[in-house]
């Protein structure tokens, strides 16, 4: 099971940013590979906590694990913002959290300094019927990426000499200060462009079809936003990666079910016959149909519990119930027969209104409602 993410970082939920960012640096340091040489546990740990700081680092990330926890980037439905992590992007996406505490880290680069250039992330939007984020369901969709040319190359930056840095000699009050800054020519990958095919872009891209799959989680919420790792737009160099392809979720309406949470609210309308003389009922879940019985007697009004028959919760914790609300229908029209019949038991006391005390008010199947 999945470490929770603030124990990895050693901070409680209400910790601010600072405290986070705090509490990554001192876990970074502590398990560091070149502190920790040839030691697989630290640079286990190394790499747990870099991937806690990405996601609590973020407050977007943040917000979305502490409604939804490891399920809103379940790295094996190829989510992440908890995807696991290599060492070069954890230097390339971090390096500034060092503060050049280790050789060749200071620069907020990887190692050496050298960059790994990310490609740009791609969004999309993918509509989604109620039984779909019931039951969870992969979607293939097409995306047009950057991708690499073929027979594009790549060639060493001869201002940088690969190094993705140049020194800089300043003089300043104090002598001379030499500083590490980003090469102007390369942007700090080390590559520039080599030979690129006459229908690719100056970077040596060129634009691409491709259908990705991807795999969605039961009980994903209206808003939500799920990454698919490395399958946004390719970067230019040999050493680069691939940005995400981030996934909103859009949900359908349903024609007979509304949602609240993990809940289903179903309006059921039964006749006077059907409400004196009891019956039962088919009625649509998200499962297929569901067949209820209906007592003797039964008021307008009264609500049905259906346990587990809601929406799974996105953590795993069981299901919602659906909620059957009874609504005794009141003909607007009669003929002279039945409205005679009506009339005649006007009186009666069988007719007469008589609510017991399992009958509850208005307010009162309200307050179960949200209980």
């Amino acid at each position: 099971m999945k470490k929770d993410f603030y124990e990895i970082l050693g901070v409680s939920k209400s910790a601010d940013a600072s405290a986070i960012k705090k509490a990554y640096r001192k876990k970074a340091i502590e398990f560091h590979p070149d502190k920790n040489p040839g030691d697989k546990v630290a640079e286990e740990k190394f790499k747990e906590a870099a991937e806690a700081y990405e996601v609590l680092g973020d407050p977007d990330k943040k917000a979305k694990y502490d409604q939804f926890g490891h399920q809103a980037f379940d790295g094996s439905g190829g989510f992440g913002g908890g995807h696991h992590m290599n060492m070069d992007d954890i230097f390339s996406q971090f390096g500034d959290i060092f503060g050049g505490g280790f050789g060749g880290f200071g620069g907020g680069g990887s190692r050496g300094g050298v960059r790994r250039p990310k490609g740009s992330n791609l969004r999309i939007k993918v509509k989604l019927t109620l039984e779909e984020i019931a039951n969870g369901v992969e979607k293939k969709v097409k995306v047009k990426r950057k991708v690499q040319a073929p027979g594009v190359s790549y060639k060493t930056c001869s201002t940088c000499n690969g190094q993705g840095q140049v020194m800089r000699v300043t003089n300043t009050i104090l002598g001379r200060m030499q500083s590490a800054t980003t090469c102007p020519s390369c942007g700090g990958s080390g590559q520039i462009l080599d030979k690129k095919p006459s229908h690719a872009d100056a970077q040596g891209m060129i634009v691409e079809d491709e259908t990705v799959s991807i795999k969605i989680p039961a009980g994903v919420v209206d808003g939500m936003q799920l990454k698919v790792s490395n399958k946004g737009n390719d970067a230019p160099g040999s050493n680069s990666v691939p940005g995400d392809l981030i996934v909103a979720i859009e949900e359908l309406e349903h024609e007979f079910l509304k949602r609240e949470g993990e809940n289903l609210h179903y309006d059921l309308y039964i006749s006077f016959p059907e409400a004196i003389l009891g019956v039962s009922k088919d009625i649509d879940a998200v499962n297929g149909k569901v067949r209820i019985k209906l007592e003797e007697g039964i008021q307008s009004g009264k609500i049905l519990r259906l346990k587990g028959k809601g929406i799974p919760s996105i953590n795993g914790y069981g299901s919602g119930d659906l909620l059957v609300h009874v609504n005794v229908w009141t003909p607007k029209t009669l003929n002279k027969e039945q409205k005679q019949f009506f009339e005649k038991n006007l009186e009666d006391e069988n007719f007469s209104p008589s609510p017991e005390k399992s009958d509850k008010s208005f307010f009162e199947k309200v307050k179960d409602m949200f209980s």
